[in-house]
């Protein structure tokens, strides 16, 4: 894989980013293992992750992602191999002052990451979401005293709209504190919203671009059929998180546009996979695709997109798809 530019850091990172948000709950640790040396031995070395992982796990679970990553480091030896990129602002803790964008969380947060993940630094501490709670001052200044104490290397954001990742990227740049250097959106020939507003500001001021679901949950792989019910253990089964996937994509016209999709995939000799990840990293201004899994055999489709070239039809059929979706409002940011 050709690596790619992080935004203006100077940092080259793989195009596929190795997500790990079902470490701990749809596969156990041994499983988790060995996902992560199949993504190692196939080149991928940017991993991504959350301290309230694994989805689906809720409140008891919170920190078990963390906590298999790190005991894979330790055992394999190769942490200073790893860009290892984790989140904060989720609810760790009982009370609400375990949660947000606070100095007093930020602090804590990053201890207990670095705790769980056996580790001195994190590469790149990312803010999970926006809170609007907290004036953005006070969020970025405890970051800043993070990157200057070593703890973290670089600062970065996910499921921030443009306007909130444009002022506070302004507010960085007026106090002289660390800035953003990435976002984390959602997005896939599905979802398309990010290319409105927020690829262009990342484009016109060097900002690394990770996507998440450019395989939409698993509804690009084309295994879905309609009237199909929902499997117990797949990313729209998982209690909780699961209804909000079958929110972003469990619908029959989505569900037909991607068996269409497959099946002119498959004239092609491709996996769908493979074209959704190929899709989502061509376009201007992305930098890195996560991919996960629940099982090691299925980073083979994804991980091959990072290396396809579509033709100029399949492109076109990819690009035709966003289109032919009925518009509806955004209610979550860009999530």
């Amino acid at each position: 894989m050709k690596r790619r530019p992080f935004g203006r850091t100077g940092v080259r990172v793989t195009p596929i980013c190795l997500g790990t948000m079902t470490f701990g709950q749809q596969c156990d640790q041994d499983v988790s293992f060995a996902i992560m040396d199949k993504a190692y031995d196939m080149g991928v070395d940017f991993f991504d992750t959350a301290d309230v992982y694994p989805l689906g796990g809720g409140a008891d679970k919170a920190g078990q992602t963390e906590t298999i990553i790190g005991n894979w480091l330790a055992d394999r030896g190769v942490r200073d191999n790893i860009f290892l990129a984790t989140k904060c602002r989720g609810h760790m803790g009982p009370t609400v002052n375990d949660q947000g964008l606070t100095r007093y969380n930020i602090q804590r947060a990053v201890e207990n990451s670095l705790k769980r993940l056996q580790t001195d630094v994190i590469d790149l501490y990312q803010t999970h979401f926006f809170d609007p709670h907290t004036p953005i001052d006070e969020t970025l200044r405890a970051l800043d005293d993070l990157v200057k104490s070593g703890k973290v290397r670089y600062i970065g954001c996910s499921n921030y709209p443009a306007w909130q990742l444009a002022e506070a990227n302004g507010v960085a740049a007026k106090l002289n504190l660390a800035r953003y250097e990435s976002v984390q959106p959602r997005y896939n020939m599905l979802y398309r919203e990010i290319e409105t507003e927020l690829l262009p500001l990342c484009r016109a001021s060097d900002i690394g671009v990770i996507v998440y679901n450019p395989i939409a949950g698993g509804m690009l792989s084309g295994r879905y059929k309609a009237g199909q019910n929902v499997e117990e253990n797949s990313r729209f089964g998982l209690p909780g998180a699961g209804a909000v996937y079958q929110a972003r994509y469990w619908e029959d016209r989505k569900i037909e546009i991607a068996s269409n999709l497959a099946a002119e995939s498959e004239k092609r000799g491709l996996s769908l996979a493979s074209v959704a990840v190929a899709w989502t990293l061509q376009q201007p201004g992305v930098t890195s695709a996560i991919v996960g899994a629940s099982r090691p055999d299925q980073l083979d489709a994804s991980i091959a997109g990072a290396t396809l070239e579509l033709d100029d039809e399949m492109t076109a059929l990819c690009d035709a798809v966003w289109w032919d979706l009925p518009r509806t409002p955004v209610t979550e940011g860009y999530r």
